[in-house]
């Protein structure tokens, strides 16, 4: 063969392989340190609920940010805390599940919050799968002296050698840049992962009842909110618009009637916000149609909560 047909044998392997890097990552953490948050500051869109409560979210969340020639597919996991009943133990089970199926981690904690038990289980796990893992300490814009800044460095780099430490404010943006360039140095050629248009992997459905409990959350105090789960029941076009039908589920009559408020007044609250959300992310009008049922100790009972649409096979894990 030709020198020049070898050099054009050359361009056309090129050619065939796949475009661009990747990195699938898993973000971890204690609950309420920001990771959902965070998640939604690094795609630049909502695709995870918040709230000021711990154990916002009850399941992986992925969301997957492309830019030029990386892709980064983040998986946002439930807070990691002493689980309680058969919901916390899939939650458990859930954050397990990512770490062990990634390429590496992302370690969020609180600016100025001393190393937790989870913490330690966390950096415990990277070390087993050896995993690459970065340390973000998030929240730094609350920190009014930033000196135990330092300590708290020392501290975790003393547990694990993190490719990278990012103090940073998913709420400002500051120091996101510096995040998104360590991440970016954990991708591998091989192509992306998904469709570069690609922001989630949660069906509309899944997103419209995660927006209607972070309603219930940033509503309702104590254990009500974290006894409430939202399904959508249907989804369906109307005109230029669409009409959606949701359960809130809750575990006690008396719960029921919190969520009603006198006269329907905090469902309607719910709904108006959740209405408000929903138009922004389908870009058109939608008529939201809230129910609420009781279903008791439903967070006690792993078939109850595969028939609400938590994950099967994480349950078994």
């Amino acid at each position: 063969m030709s020198p020049a047909s070898l050099v054009l044998e050359e361009q056309a392997m090129e050619d065939r392989q796949p475009q661009g890097r990747s990195a699938f990552l898993a973000i971890v953490g204690r609950p309420n340190v920001g990771k959902s948050s965070l998640l939604n500051k690094l795609i630049g869109q909502k695709i995870a609920i918040v709230s000021r409560k711990p154990q916002t979210t009850r399941t992986r969340i992925m969301g997957v940010l492309t830019q030029g020639q990386d892709q980064l597919v983040f998986l946002d996991t439930p807070g990691l805390m002493k689980p309680k009943n058969s919901l916390g133990e899939y939650m458990v089970k859930s954050v397990a599940s990512a770490v062990s199926g990634v390429d590496a981690c992302l370690l969020v904690t609180e600016a100025g919050a001393k190393v937790s038990p989870a913490d330690r289980d966390l950096v415990r796990r990277f070390g087993e799968l050896k995993l690459p893992a970065v340390l973000a300490i998030n929240k730094i814009d609350l920190l009014k002296d930033k000196t135990p800044l330092m300590e708290q460095i020392r501290e975790f780099a003393a547990l694990y050698p993190f490719q990278g430490v990012v103090p940073l404010s998913a709420r400002t943006g500051e120091g996101m840049e510096d995040l998104l360039g360590e991440l970016k140095a954990l991708c591998q050629p091989g192509g992306f992962l998904f469709p570069e248009d690609t922001l989630t992997d949660q069906p509309e459905r899944v997103i419209v009842g995660e927006t209607v409990r972070e309603k219930v959350l940033r509503l309702l105090e104590q254990e009500v909110p974290h006894g409430v789960a939202a399904v959508t029941e249907s989804m369906k076009e109307r005109g230029r618009g669409l009409e959606i039908h949701v359960t809130l589920y809750c575990e006690r009559p008396n719960h029921k009637g919190i969520l009603i408020g006198k006269g329907g007044a905090t469902l309607k609250k719910i709904g108006t916000q959740a209405r408000e959300d929903l138009e922004r992310f389908f870009g058109c009008p939608v008529d939201l149609q809230l129910w609420v049922k009781v279903k008791e100790d439903w967070r006690q009972r792993p078939e109850t909560l595969q028939s609400l649409g938590f994950n099967e096979r994480d349950l078994e894990l």
